[in-house]
């Protein structure tokens, strides 16, 4: 009896776990599935990362740049404050000698022999002598509103230190110093022409570099990119180791 009962449970259990063994195989399927999702949502997410930091990288590298053509940009402006307040204490000592000189060479009047019947001729009008140190005091000052930030009082400033005096050495500093402040409230044109001035009256002059390149940035300003492009090029050539010059070849890549 139990010889034959003994390969009926035998032949019971395995029909009995033949199910089991398909919802097995299911459920290795089911999670395979779900892993390999995983896996897949996983790699999205660090390529979107990556892609995330090499825009970032980008633009960190756009904004390196541009601070490093800020902070050349200010370094030429500082050189060029430095220079200018030299040549203001170097002005200021010359004017001490030279009225030391003038007051040296002052003579009494000699009386000349008069005719009765001659008609006295009258001297040539002069135009009215300018005291250097009024001079430097006005460039002065128009100088400390700059530097304080004060654009539209330092641009007036220098607007009248080149009228009350055109035959000063410190005309080329005046103008271009009018159009940097002129740049700052963005009025582009007044800037682009004493930039232009600067450039090509005084070509010589240790800022006409410096003033090629805003008269290109006021040009930008303007919208004449063409124009733009023609004074950084004119810079390059006129000036290709310059400070200015290295600021507009960055700029003609772009």
């Amino acid at each position: 009896m139990k010889q034959r009962l003994l390969p009926l449970l035998l032949a019971g259990l395995v029909v009995g776990l033949a199910p089991l063994r398909a919802h097995a195989g299911l459920f290795d399927d089911d999670e395979a599935r779900a892993r390999i999702e995983d896996m897949r949502k996983q790699l999205s997410a660090r390529i979107d990362k990556l892609e995330a930091s090499a825009r970032a990288q980008l633009e960190l590298a756009n904004q390196i740049e541009q601070l490093k053509a800020e902070i050349a940009r200010l370094r030429g402006e500082n050189e060029v404050l430095a220079n200018d307040l030299a040549n203001a204490n170097k002005r200021q000592k010359d004017f001490y000698v030279d009225l030391d000189n003038r007051l040296r060479k002052v003579e009494p009047p000699v009386a000349a022999a008069a005719d009765p019947a001659a008609t006295p001729v009258q001297p040539a009008p002069q135009p009215p002598a300018v005291d250097p140190a009024n001079e430097n005091r006005d460039y002065e000052a128009a100088l400390n509103q700059l530097r304080g930030g004060k654009y539209k009082e330092a641009a007036t400033a220098f607007t009248a230190f080149l009228r009350n005096y055109p035959n000063s050495s410190f005309q080329p500093s005046a103008h271009y110093w009018t159009a940097s402040a002129q740049y700052q409230l963005k009025d582009y044109a007044n800037a682009a022409d004493h930039y232009g001035r600067v450039a090509s009256q005084w070509p010589d002059d240790t800022r006409a570099p410096d003033a090629l390149l805003g008269l290109s940035s006021a040009q930008s300003g303007l919208g004449d990119l063409k124009a733009a492009t023609r004074s950084l090029e004119k810079l390059v050539a006129k000036y290709p180791s310059s400070q200015a010059a290295q600021i507009a070849r960055q700029r003609l890549k772009k």
